[in-house]
């Protein structure tokens, strides 16, 4: 990013979340959700914990029902004794009593707007845009004031999520199906949580389809600060897939709000166990620039003017290296393009022709002519000498 367009995170108040907090100046958290029976007490421990060394800084649970609510008990009491503190979230539908005993015992609950007070019934659309809207929103307020009063005793936080494929009937007869439904339907709720004096909120706007889910986001943000609110955002396509497709969806949609500079929190949802999730969310983060977790390579796709094996070089360059968290190495095929491409790496290395290599550090040639067959270690030696080595 040029220096005239600086890099700008909204910056949204903090959210503590069972001793780890979300939003502020803190770092853009990675969270994914188990896929076991909630009601299998060993199957979801044991994912959770596959999670969690994986990197995974919250854990959501699916909470289908009153007997899941109750089991949470005994999941985060087996967590503990395994030596794993990472806080829980229950992901609740439907049932506000359900939500009100998993905030009893998990640090974060997940309600969402569209089945609050209900299923979405989809509905022939011949009511008027404003009918029961005045009704509707003071029956949100019944249901969801015991969970705000339960919430400020437990310190449970809320996670306020809509969801573009369950709006409720009544918001979609006025706005459609569009980005503006999903915002004033988390931000009914938002305002009956301010009315309450709770502010322990995240709220998310999630869809499958990444433009829309962008828009969504954007709009969201627009609106909080139209409204002098700074509630911290959960970011994710929904149901994005499996393999490469989910991965480059949520790329996309993840990754150019994250460069906006609004997400506090992603979850990468694919279609496989949720452990994968994770080193797909930190390669976003790391690729946005948002959160450095680990070496960082630039380099060339090669064309006839490298005259060396580019493919192998970089993979050993990685072996040596790939211990080196928040060092950008470059490693350029010729000096046509290569210097200046990598301008922003902490060390470079250019392939010259003839057996040779050039290394750089930052913009500055450290090392001609040095043979390719000593060119990796010449490297090592020079991050050393730079002062940049930790040993592995």
């Amino acid at each position: 990013m040029t220096n005239d367009q600086p890099y700008s995170r909204f910056n949204t108040r903090v959210v503590n979340i069972g001793g780890v907090p979300l939003g502020g100046n803190n770092p853009v958290r990675v969270q994914s959700m188990t896929n076991t029976d909630t009601f299998d007490t060993k199957s979801t421990v044991e994912q959770a914990i596959r999670m969690i060394e994986n990197g995974c800084e919250y854990v959501r649970i699916a909470v289908p029902g009153m007997k899941e609510a109750e089991n949470l008990k005994a999941i985060k009491k087996e967590l503990k004794a395994r030596g794993y503190q990472t806080p829980l979230i229950a992901d609740v539908h439907f049932n506000p009593k359900i939500a009100e005993i998993a905030a009893t015992i998990v640090e974060k609950v997940r309600i969402n707007p569209g089945n609050w007070i209900g299923h979405a019934s989809r509905v022939t659309r011949h009511v008027s845009r404003n009918d029961g809207n005045e009704e509707a929103v003071e029956q949100i307020r019944k249901k969801l004031k015991p969970i705000l009063k339960i919430c400020k005793e437990h310190g449970t936080a809320i996670r306020i999520g809509t969801n573009h494929g369950s709006l409720s009937q009544r918001i979609l007869n006025r706005y459609g199906n569009t980005p503006m439904g999903m915002v004033e339907s988390a931000l009914e709720f938002v305002r009956i949580c301010n009315e309450s004096g709770f502010h322990d909120i995240v709220l998310s706007m999630k869809a499958s389809d990444t433009r829309l889910m962008i828009q969504a986001n954007r709009l969201l943000v627009e609106r909080m600060k139209q409204e002098g609110m700074n509630y911290p955002v959960h970011l994710g396509v929904t149901e994005a897939g499996s393999g490469e497709d989910g991965r480059i969806r949520s790329a996309i949609g993840i990754g150019s709000l994250l460069a906006d500079g609004i997400g506090d929190t992603i979850r990468v949802s694919i279609t496989e166990d949720p452990e994968y999730e994770i080193p797909v969310a930190y390669s976003i983060l790391q690729a946005t620039g948002i959160r450095i977790t680990r070496t960082e390579y630039i380099s060339c796709p090669s064309c006839a003017r490298t005259l060396f094996n580019i493919q192998e070089t970089v993979e050993k360059i990685k072996q040596k290296t790939g211990h080196l968290k928040g060092l950008k190495i470059a490693v350029m095929g010729c000096i046509v393009n290569g210097p200046g491409e990598m301008a922003e790496a902490h060390y470079g290395y250019v392939g010259v022709g003839k057996g040779k290599v050039m290394l750089y550090k930052g913009q500055d040639l450290i090392k001609r002519n040095v043979a390719e067959t000593q060119a990796v270690e010449e490297l090592v030696k020079l991050i050393k000498e730079g002062g940049d080595w930790i040993d592995p």
